[in-house]
């Protein structure tokens, strides 16, 4: 995230208003400096006046596409890094992107905190800041040159997966994210594997992480709202975890009571501080 009066810019280009206003509020609420623009010819016309330090741009755009109006900042020396915004999927789509001068893309439809994890990541390799080289969350610090993670000072020995598992966690910090996101993230696109093997590395990650201190990530369930009435006969409604089912319930309780489903499995994570006091496990 930018410091206090050294916001970067970031110009979001995309024809679709709706996009356009959620991609830029979201980097806005992250503290960066948003310029947007509707079309090919806006785009170019913005970042030849002023360089931005990163460029989101879809690639079909209704007058110059994405691919072209790359190729013209190029070839003006304009060097800003630049995120992809696609809807096609193909390789070779993705190939043309990157070779002719983008940074990375994402394919449409896309998840915002995606976005802001690969801008901040961009960011990091492109301007070389060494604020940014370690990524911090209450007691957990990543310096990502020396590849190391240390809780409370204890330097943790984690895998290769772990590794990128947490880095996906610190540079999200407080939002939930789903196993989809995670996959595409740390497993990459071409994952066919078991998406189980999400839960199993968040398990391996906590038991590390809570050697040190409090538990940090934490589960949340996809969920749904279930009515009910009261004594009185007015409806009060609770959020239901998916991962829970009603029991057995009376005409005088206010709420549903829950038994665990082992049908169902909870698929969304988030980086928290804990609000339980710790003990030291061994």
């Amino acid at each position: 995230m930018p410091k206090n009066g050294d916001k970067r810019r970031v110009l979001v280009v995309d024809d679709e208003p709706s996009i356009l206003d959620s991609v830029a509020t979201s980097l806005r609420y992250e503290g960066y400096e948003v310029e947007e623009a509707m079309t090919g010819r806006a785009a170019l016309a913005s970042a030849l006046k002023e360089a931005p330090d990163l460029i989101v741009l879809d690639i079909m755009l209704p007058d110059v596409n994405g691919l072209e109006v790359t190729r013209q900042l190029r070839s003006s020396g304009v060097r800003a890094p630049i995120l992809f915004l696609t809807a096609r999927d193909s390789v070779e789509d993705k190939v043309a992107g990157l070779t002719i001068g983008g940074d990375d893309y994402v394919t449409k439809p896309f998840a915002l905190a995606e976005i802001i994890a690969r801008v901040q990541a961009i960011m990091r390799r492109s301007l070389g800041d060494a604020t940014d080289e370690r990524l911090r969350f209450s007691d957990v610090e990543m310096d990502e040159r020396a590849h190391e993670v240390r809780r409370a000072g204890h330097l943790l020995e984690l895998t290769a997966t772990e590794y990128n598992l947490l880095r996906f966690f610190l540079s999200n910090p407080r939002r939930v994210l789903s196993k989809a996101q995670i996959l595409d993230h740390v497993w990459h696109y071409d994952f066919g594997g078991d998406a189980n093997v999400v839960e199993t590395y968040v398990s391996y990650l906590r038991k590390k992480l809570e050697r040190y201190g409090p538990a940090l990530i934490h589960t949340h369930p996809p969920g749904r709202l279930h009515a009910t009435r009261t004594r009185v006969g007015l409806l009060r409604c609770r959020y239901v975890p998916a991962c829970c089912s009603p029991s057995s319930w009376s005409p005088s309780w206010r709420w549903w009571s829950l038994t665990p489903s082992p049908t169902r499995r909870c698929d969304r994570f988030s980086l928290a501080r804990a609000t339980n006091r710790w003990r030291p496990t061994m």
